[in-house]
């Protein structure tokens, strides 16, 4: 199941400094929203937002058309599977072990119920002989696919993807980013912050182009990619493809 997701004049400030600055975002049930920017523009403080890791100073968060700043973080956070930079996977932990900790914890799954949720995940995202290793004695790649799994496990009805690939070797960035067109090809409601032109032209239904803090241009990718039509985002994208 997917769920759609708005975000309507989101402002944050953080020690005297506004790092959002009015910004609203849309993603349609089983679409893909993208969005760009350069370093610093608060792309990734937006989903931390929108996930209420921070809570905005003003704005609204809309999930299927309601409002979730009622609600506890955690009930939101539930719904909601994100994917960071970094895997933040427990390495004392087998990769099953990882990938089943949240629906034991947060879903109430026993023991044996987790373990095959976990295999089943790790088969979706290609995994399926990695279940009993540890973390370490994968690739980097393949740590950010056992993130992805472990996402998946939770069956959230929306997914974030923060920068998923940047910490990862170029030649492991193709299989990462093959696995999210898959998520995104099933209908998976998708918000990814990317500097992979090639995937959120490929992939996206919506691109977000931030700068500064606000949305600076939005449109389908055509539209953003071929006929930009603010000049900060023909600049960003002269130096960028």
């Amino acid at each position: 199941m997917s769920a759609s997701l708005t975000g309507t004049g989101l402002r944050l400030t953080l020690g005297g400094n506004q790092i959002l600055r009015g910004v609203d975002i849309q993603v349609d049930a089983g679409k893909t929203t993208t969005v760009i920017g350069p370093s610093g523009s608060g792309k990734s403080t937006l989903l931390r937002v929108l996930n209420r890791l921070h809570e905005p100073t003003a704005g609204d968060i809309l999930l299927d058309g309601k409002s979730v700043l009622t609600e506890s973080p955690d009930a939101l956070r539930q719904r909601i599977g994100m994917v960071f930079q970094h895997f933040n996977l427990f390495p004392h932990l087998s990769v099953a072990e990882n990938i089943a900790l949240g629906p034991r914890k947060l879903r109430g799954l026993g023991k044996e119920q987790a373990r095959a949720l976990a295999l089943e995940q790790l088969t979706a995202v290609g995994l399926e002989g990695k279940a009993d290793v540890r973390p370490a004695q994968l690739s980097g790649g393949q740590q950010q696919r056992v993130a992805i799994a472990r996402a998946l496990a939770m069956k959230p009805e929306l997914m974030f993807f923060d920068e998923a690939t940047s910490a990862l070797d170029p030649e492991l960035v193709k299989g990462v980013l093959a696995l999210m067109a898959d998520l995104a090809a099933g209908g998976m409601s998708m918000i990814v912050v990317t500097h992979e032109m090639g995937f959120a032209r490929s992939v996206s239904d919506r691109v977000v182009f931030m700068d500064h803090g606000l949305v600076v241009e939005t449109g389908s990718p055509d539209e953003l990619f071929d006929d930009a039509s603010t000049p900060r985002l023909r600049q960003f994208l002269s130096q960028v493809l």
